[in-house]
């Protein structure tokens, strides 16, 4: 299937390439549209731990490039890409030493939350990240997760940077809503009680949905509490509503478009159909281009 044609076509709407390069080149150009963008390698459940020390250079040298280039970039990291099913202390070593390098290029460090099997081991890297004297590091929480609600107010006393997105990993309903609209209601819960403790500054709120509406309540909310212009963000995916991406920036809101890169893009890219079926039709389309 990767090595498909048609399949390499209809990756790209999502995907503009899989190496670093055309990752920067694509933050270029949105650049240039006013959005800010965030950058992911993909990869996950490495086998070694001299591939986590690869990642982790990788993720440094990227930071140099953003540097280099004055790019409103920031990467966005996987634990397991840096070690964690083999070693939670090497894991962490590698976090510490991308945060540091966030801090002292002026960036910040985010770091993904993956299936329910990794929650507690990293939320507890991420609460030994936010000693003092780290670079500003974020974490990224699944508003589908039934536990969500009590690691959003665990984490509240850190001041922590969360994006919180709805999730797309296949979970048990023990755990997991799987309804979209109790996803939807867990989702916009949590939105709110992030609004209410950035206007205490008690937390930096980033959005990542494609729910146009659920952004317009938000959105609505954060005004009615009056909450400052960059206290919080919207992120989306590369390709997937580009033209509401651009539209929001036009308004004023703070964007950033989340470009994904790499070899290992099928079961990422299997994520995102899952996530929308409307995206198999262009997979359809392409295929009889």
């Amino acid at each position: 299937m990767m090595n498909r044609a048609f399949a390499r076509r209809a990756v790209r709407r999502f995907m503009p390439g899989e190496d670093l390069d055309s990752a920067l080149e694509a933050a270029r150009v949105l650049a240039g549209q006013g959005l800010s963008t965030v950058v992911t390698q993909l990869g996950e459940n490495l086998t070694s731990l001299a591939e986590a020390d690869a990642v982790r250079e990788h993720y440094a040298s990227a930071y140099d490039r953003i540097a280099t280039d004055g790019l409103p970039t920031w990467p966005s990291v996987k634990p397991t890409q840096l070690g964690l099913d083999l070693s939670f202390d090497a894991c962490l070593q590698n976090l510490i030493a991308l945060a540091d390098k966030a801090g002292s290029v002026g960036s910040m460090l985010w770091i993904d939350m993956e299936d329910s099997r990794y929650v507690d081991r990293t939320l507890d890297l991420y609460r030994r990240l936010k000693e003092p004297g780290r670079g500003p590091v974020g974490l990224c929480l699944q508003a589908y997760l039934k536990r969500t609600p009590d690691d959003l107010r665990s984490l509240l006393p850190l001041k922590p940077a969360v994006r919180l997105v709805k999730g797309a990993y296949a979970e048990p309903a023990s755990i997991a809503f799987r309804a979209k609209g109790d996803t939807d209601v867990a989702y916009e819960r949590l939105a709110r009680s992030l609004i209410d403790a950035a206007v205490r500054e008690e937390a930096f709120p980033v959005f990542g949905t494609h729910d146009i509406p659920l952004l317009a309540r938000i959105t609505r909310y954060a005004k009615d509490l009056r909450a400052r212009d960059g206290a919080w963000e919207i992120h989306m995916l590369y390709g997937i509503r580009a033209a509401e991406q651009r539209a929001l920036a036009s308004a004023g809101r703070r964007v950033r478009t989340l470009i994904s890169y790499g070899k290992h893009w099928f079961p990422w890219y299997m994520r995102r159909l899952a996530e929308r079926p409307a995206n198999v039709w262009f997979v359809v389309r392409s295929v009889f281009a």
